[in-house]
């Protein structure tokens, strides 16, 4: 059995009981983790980052993301995210509350996490309780000698895997190389090397193709099926090669080829949407939210249904 089908079973199993073991997948949900060979038609989160420019509150985010018509989300828990580290054990499960209230999941979280230190297992520990799958660790700025700070790095990653075995939650190291920062494993090369040998069960990857196309550009397609094994979760956002973020269906992900690539992987893992371009310029409000989110996952979900 491949990573992604073990992924879909622990989704399956795992996020279907009550708040006080996870929370409770919508009929949409269990529908869409179909059978090998079925449409794509994975559930969809939205990184809920774009909620924070709005202030929404737990019981808005949860309202926004039914209205929307998406599964679930994918919450920042990090300094300055909608969850604060520190409040996690209070906060995390209300807002899992909020969302389970309208059949909705909280499948995976991001995070700063990059050592196994004592926060780290609070705010794992409570994770899992509230139904989280999978976390992504924290960005690390790579250093002049990268082959060394792999070394480093990978280190922690050994601790952090022995706790997610543990805990029975996937860690998700992501290709992200935004202008202006270089980041350990933006290039997927760098990501394979970070990865490699781990078990993907408890050391993954959340594979961005909208930073793959930036980076490598049209070239992104080798070094993907060497940590293809370790794909746990697929971020998506439009992009132009050229480096900008642009709304779904005006860059070149829909010509990219990718879903075609993850139907063939029979991938049901979640699918977590972010709103990287300006979708606010036409108003910084609920509305141009709203309306930038059904856009948004209405191509998303076009190029799942072509696929």
């Amino acid at each position: 059995m491949n990573a992604v089908n073990i992924a879909r079973r622990q989704f399956l199993s795992q996020s279907g009981t009550t708040i006080a073991g996870s929370l409770i997948l919508s009929p949409a949900i269990l529908c869409s983790l179909t059978a090998a060979g079925e449409a794509l038609n994975p559930p969809i989160v939205v990184f809920t980052k774009a909620y924070q420019m709005l202030n929404l509150d737990f019981e808005q985010s949860a309202a926004i993301t039914a209205e929307a018509g998406l599964n679930g989300v994918d919450v920042p828990v990090r300094p300055k995210g909608e969850v604060e580290p520190e409040k996690v054990v209070d906060d995390l499960p209300r807002y899992a509350e909020a969302l389970r209230r309208r059949k909705l999941s909280m499948p995976l979280l991001t995070t700063a996490i990059t050592d196994a230190s004592a926060p780290t297992e609070t705010l794992l520990r409570t994770a899992k309780k509230v139904g989280a799958q999978f976390y992504r660790i924290g960005f690390i700025e790579r250093a002049a000698d990268a082959v060394k700070q792999v070394r480093e790095v990978r280190a922690k990653l050994k601790d952090l895997a022995a706790l997610n075995k543990d805990l029975g939650i996937t860690a998700l190291a992501q290709n992200h190389s935004p202008s202006g920062h270089t980041y350990l494993g933006g290039d997927l090369n760098e990501l394979q090397a970070l990865v490699e040998g781990f078990d993907p069960a408890q050391i993954g990857v959340a594979f961005d193709i909208g930073h793959a196309l930036i980076v490598h550009k049209d070239r992104w397609r080798q070094p993907f099926e060497r940590i293809k094994p370790h794909l746990k979760a697929a971020y998506i956002k439009d992009a132009s090669m050229n480096g900008r973020w642009v709304p779904f269906g005006t860059g070149d992900l829909g010509q990219s080829g990718y879903f075609k690539l993850l139907r063939e992987m029979q991938y049901h893992a979640p699918i977590s949407l972010h709103l990287e371009y300006k979708w606010e310029q036409n108003g910084k409000n609920r509305e141009s939210l709203l309306k930038a989110l059904k856009e948004s996952s209405g191509v998303l979900r076009q190029w799942l249904a072509s696929a």
